[in-house]
């Protein structure tokens, strides 16, 4: 399972890559594996210090985030000077943390979209939380809510962690290996059934079957006790001062512990990879036999 783990010498937040090594990023990432920068840290100034501290949440929502496309800070509280200073702090992270991959995986910058930078200022271990909302659950990425059709989900970690405390995580199996356990226990989706939860605002869009089986697939894995415990997986203690990459919708995760967090996700159709074949559509494609989207 160490293999799951890519571990790269990089210190700067644009770093200079030549073409065999961005090869290879690619295919680790496009992999399932998460690549890991131990030496990439996110430096806080002095007056942004203060935001270490989950008192700047209004109490509504588990994380602070940012908007890219309008600038809208979200689940803030604070005045207008410090919500202005809190926006700044997260839209530079998101600054950064776009110009790594635009450095890393250059062919991505043609299809990329930029999404929602979020702060993660509460405490993970012992939060409440449903089972199927539970991310201490090893799990890959699907929205009830939010279709997708097969486009992928790539984030960026960072832990700011002023006590010197690490993000842990635990790291599952390849996707592949994780669709044909659970594949076989999801039903295609009813006829019609799609219509139906758009038309009652239960979706923003109209939900695909490849949406179905990883919403599914989802759920399925948090299910499972006994996946949870006994799937082959790496537990992984990433320090404060530390980066991590993974496509979320493909690489099986569980956040277990840690405290203060920025994350930047970004979107990329299936065509946008370097290697589109690897990608969860496909592979789910693969196993069933058919057009998913």
């Amino acid at each position: 399972m160490q293999n799951r783990l890519m571990t790269l010498n990089i210190s700067q937040w644009d770093p200079e890559i030549d073409p065999q090594q961005t090869n290879q990023l690619a295919s680790a990432l496009e992999d399932g594996k998460v690549l890991y920068l131990p030496q990439l840290a996110f430096r806080l100034n002095s007056d942004e210090e203060r935001f270490l501290s989950p008192s700047w949440s209004n109490g509504r929502a588990k994380n602070i985030s940012f908007e890219s496309k309008n600038g809208q800070l979200k689940g803030a509280h604070g005045n207008e000077e410090e919500l202005k200073a809190l926006g700044a702090m997260i839209s530079r992270y998101r600054s950064r943390a776009v110009g790594l991959i635009q450095s890393l995986l250059p062919h991505y910058s043609k299809t990329l979209q930029v999404a929602r930078t979020s702060f993660r200022p509460f405490e993970v271990a012992g939060r409440p939380s449903s089972r199927k909302k539970d991310d201490t659950r090893l799990h890959v990425d699907a929205f009830p809510s939010r279709p997708n059709h097969g486009e992928r989900i790539l984030r960026v970690f960072c832990n700011i962690n002023p006590d010197d405390l690490p993000r842990r995580w635990r790291v599952g199996q390849d996707f592949t290996t994780v669709a044909q356990r659970f594949l076989p226990g999801i039903s295609r989706p009813f006829p019609g059934s799609a219509a139906i939860l758009q038309a009652l605002g239960i979706t923003k869009s109209r939900r695909s079957e490849y949406d179905h089986l990883m919403l599914h697939l989802h759920d399925a894995m948090k299910a499972d006790n006994d996946y949870q415990i006994h799937s082959p997986q790496l537990a992984v203690d990433f320090p404060p001062g530390s980066v991590w990459i993974c496509f979320s919708d493909q690489t099986p995760h569980a956040a277990m512990s840690g405290q203060f967090l920025l994350e930047q996700t970004l979107h990329l159709p299936v065509s946008g990879l370097y290697d589109p074949s690897r990608s969860p559509l496909k592979v789910l494609e693969q196993l069933c036999g058919r057009a998913l989207i």
